[in-house]
């Protein structure tokens, strides 16, 4: 194992094996002490898009919340699932299975494609900045954070983030995008261990075995995660649990790590110098 794959391993604190149920029971506990230590926290923001990931983070916190509720006998303890759909959704059957398994107390539907539509004409017409099909992609993944957090705002709510050591070792989210919120249920878990997560929860196999997508380019639509990263989430998984990999997966990886490295950063200040070459 190189020395920057226990490096990886260590920052991401990926383990080589897990106990599914036992993961599970830490998670909800987590996701009840962050709540209880913030008083003023009565919901759980998440936006549901029918992948893996975010019908993983979005049943822990409605187990949370529910453990909550019949604990602290508060019934303003709420989680709020939050559809965000750019116009109409191509799997939006996926995300109507997620929310059937979740069950979560509240569920709203969000349409981004007027608010990121009004901002792409004003760039290209008012400020004569030709907004790519790629920078798009981001300002929707911009756009519903900033949905979530108006959400948030409006009921006392933190918003949960769907980051896990899979995605966050390839820097595979949007800064300020998907890749902003309070909190990371996921932080830890590869993409094979999430998925043992959900099969211990009972959710139905299509739901963690549907092939990851961001589905944010119109130019490529639904393109896999792992086509535009160029590497299997096999691979990834088995570089986080410190097995071997083949050259080209581990110079693929770790150059991704490498190049995404902003990412996992908060705002440089000159008191930084981890980007000082």
């Amino acid at each position: 194992m190189s020395e920057l794959q226990q490096i990886i391993i260590k920052n991401l604190q990926v383990a080589p094996q897990i106990s599914a149920n036992e993961e599970i029971i830490k998670r909800v506990q987590f996701l009840k002490d962050y709540m209880l230590a913030h008083p003023f926290l009565k919901t759980y923001v998440l936006g549901i898009s029918g992948g893996q990931d975010s019908t993983l983070a979005g049943k822990l916190a409605q187990l949370a919340i529910s453990e909550l509720r019949e604990k602290t006998g508060d019934n303003d303890y709420k989680f709020i699932a939050v559809r965000l759909p750019y116009g109409v959704q191509k799997d939006e059957d996926d995300a109507q299975k997620s929310l059937n398994f979740i069950q979560p107390d509240e569920s709203l539907v969000i349409n981004i494609k007027s608010s990121v539509d009004a901002l792409v004409k004003e760039l290209n017409e008012g400020s004569n900045i030709v907004v790519s099909d790629f920078n798009k992609g981001n300002i929707k993944a911009r756009q519903r954070m900033v949905s979530q957090y108006a959400v948030a705002g409006q009921r006392s709510g933190a918003v949960i983030g769907t980051d896990h050591a899979a995605e966050n070792i390839t820097g595979f989210f949007t800064k300020f995008g998907d890749g902003a919120a309070d909190i990371l249920p996921l932080f830890g878990l590869n993409k094979r261990q999430g998925k043992a997560l959900l099969k211990e929860l009972g959710a139905d196999k299509s739901l963690y075995e549907k092939i990851p997508t961001a589905d944010l380019e119109e130019n490529r639509p639904m393109i896999a995660d792992e086509d535009a990263l160029g590497v299997t989430y096999e691979a990834i998984d088995d570089y986080l649990e410190g097995k071997e990999v083949s050259d080209k997966d581990r110079e693929t990886i770790e150059r991704w790590y490498k190049k995404s490295e902003h990412k996992r950063h908060l705002p440089i200040t000159l008191g930084d110098t981890f980007w000082v070459k």
